[in-house]
Parts: C-alpha cells; structure tokens; sequence
C-alpha cells in the first residue's frame, strides 16, 4: 500500500525558497508516495468569532451557515487524517512560524476532533503518523535562545498526537548557505524512509 504523504509548504517565496527546495527532496525520498500538497502561502483565513462560534456548537447542532464556516477547516483536518507523513516547509520568519502556517494550526487543533481533553490532561487523536520538518533560516539557529518556531511545531503536532518529528535544517543561511544546505541535504539522504 502506498504511503499517504500531506506536503505543507508556508514559504512566501514559490521560487528560491530553500524550504520549498528541501521538501522537493524529501518528498524525491517517498518515490511511489501519494502526495497531496498544500501551499499555506495561498491565505487562510485566521479564525474569527463566527469560526469560533461554529466550532463550539456541536456538530449536531449547527446551522447550515456553521457548517459552511468549518468546511475548510474540515477539510484541512481530513488532509492530516489521511496522511501518513507531513512534510512541513518550515521558514523562520522573526524568529517564529509565518502566518500562513499559524492559521492552518489555528484550523486543525479543534478540541473534540484533534485532540481531547482528559483527566491526565489534553491527547492527541491523529497518532501514528510521522512528521519531517524542513526549516530555513537566514540567522536563527534552530534549537537556539531564539528559535521559537521548531519548540512550537514540534509542541504543536505532539498535541494533536503526532509525537514521531525529524527536523532537517538548514539554518544561519546568512552566514554560511552553502555549509547549511549541504547539511540538510546529507540529512535528507540519511533519512530513514519508510518501506
């Protein structure tokens, strides 16, 4: 059976993006894979009162018009569902994840779909996938004082129970592109790729 994989791409750059390059590799990794992309550059809507309001409404309950409201981010959770791999472009943007990529967090960590609260406290429901991050700075290193993007993904898909997260990346591009790249490359072809 071919593996499902969902390819987030956040960077606003469609050419010359270094993230967008590394996922191009990573997904080269999964030859056979079933790939559905989506392109978090493209505007997502950030969640409001109406979206909110919708969502705490029980699914039994909501109006036409709420329903309406939650079908992307339905949708978007539906992707993640069916996917076995996430392939997640990661670029730094001052310091954090860019807005794009927050909104689609915003949209797929729904108490009572993604996760659930407990007595233990919150669990993820969507398990047994795996996650590949490729990150891309210009001057942040990752895991440094000042990296609050890879602490954040990393954070996020836990609770939404994806806990298995390898990040490739290639970080302080400023500073030394080339060493950086070659890195992340190197990283991508140890990559331990599913059968």
């Amino acid at each position: 059976m071919a593996l499902n994989i969902l390819r987030l791409d956040a960077s606003a750059r469609k050419t010359g993006s270094v993230s967008r390059e590394l996922t191009d590799r990573i997904i080269a990794r999964h030859p056979g894979a079933n790939v559905a992309t989506r392109d978090l550059s493209d505007s997502l809507p950030h969640v409001d009162e109406t979206w909110i309001g919708a969502n705490f409404t029980p699914a039994d309950s909501r109006s036409e018009a709420q329903r309406e409201t939650l079908a992307l981010s339905d949708q978007l959770v539906a992707e993640v569902a069916a996917a076995d791999l996430l392939v997640i472009g990661l670029p730094i943007y001052n310091f954090g994840v860019p807005a794009g990529l927050k909104a689609w967090i915003d949209m797929v960590a729904r108490a009572g779909v993604t996760f659930e609260y407990t007595e233990t406290g919150p669990r993820g429901l969507l398990t047994g996938k795996r996650a590949i991050v490729a990150l891309a700075s210009g001057g942040t290193e990752m895991g440094s004082p000042i990296d609050f993007a890879s602490g954040y993904i990393r954070h996020v898909l836990g609770f939404i129970g994806i806990t298995d997260v390898t990040f490739v990346a290639a970080d302080k591009l400023m500073i030394d592109a080339e060493a950086s790249i070659g890195n992340a490359h190197q990283a991508i072809a140890d990559l331990t790729v599913a059968a």
